[in-house]
């Protein structure tokens, strides 16, 4: 089998999106006994996230470099999941993002273990971090918050022993 160009893999990859989210409203149009439209998808979210649902906007941003990277699991999970976050919003209008109406949707409609966080491997998306550390450990902060502690003197303290995050040198 021939080695696919990205943009390539990325047009195989988004038709087998699309056959999952059908599938996906199918069983929710089924369950909920109503109809639901397809969400616009878009593959322009940066950094760890996998997915992000914009409710209002019935639309789901999706990762480009976690979806080749991780295209069978990414497919299965990480679609269901933005999409039961727009199924929810027209059901039961804005809750918790997590809640139980979320999770009844993953477990009950999609038949899926409600997982929050993805478990991919983001070596090539996280970009640099920077060493901190407190009294009981060393801690590497993403360039966001590094930046927020150099240029706006904000304060980050440790979940574990309460203490102020210092720069290693």
């Amino acid at each position: 089998m021939p080695i696919m160009q990205p943009q390539t893999q990325l047009r195989h990859l988004n038709r087998q999106v699309q056959r999952k989210l059908t599938q996906c409203l199918q069983l929710a149009s089924g369950y909920f006994n109503r109809t639901f439209s397809m969400p616009t998808v878009h593959y322009n979210v940066r950094g760890m996230k996998a997915g992000v649902a914009y409710l209002q906007q019935n639309e789901i941003r999706l990762n480009p470099i976690l979806l080749l990277e991780n295209s069978a699991a990414f497919i299965q999970q990480v679609v269901p999941h933005e999409l039961a976050h727009l199924i929810v919003y027209q059901v039961f209008g804005r809750v918790k993002p997590h809640g139980e109406e979320w999770q009844s949707v993953m477990q009950d409609v999609f038949h899926l273990t409600p997982e929050v966080c993805h478990q991919f491997d983001v070596t090539r998306v996280r970009g640099p971090t920077f060493a901190y550390y407190c009294q009981c450990k060393e801690h590497h902060l993403t360039q966001r918050r590094h930046y927020n502690i150099q240029k706006n003197n904000i304060v980050y303290l440790c979940k574990n022993c309460k203490s102020r995050l210092i720069k290693k040198t």
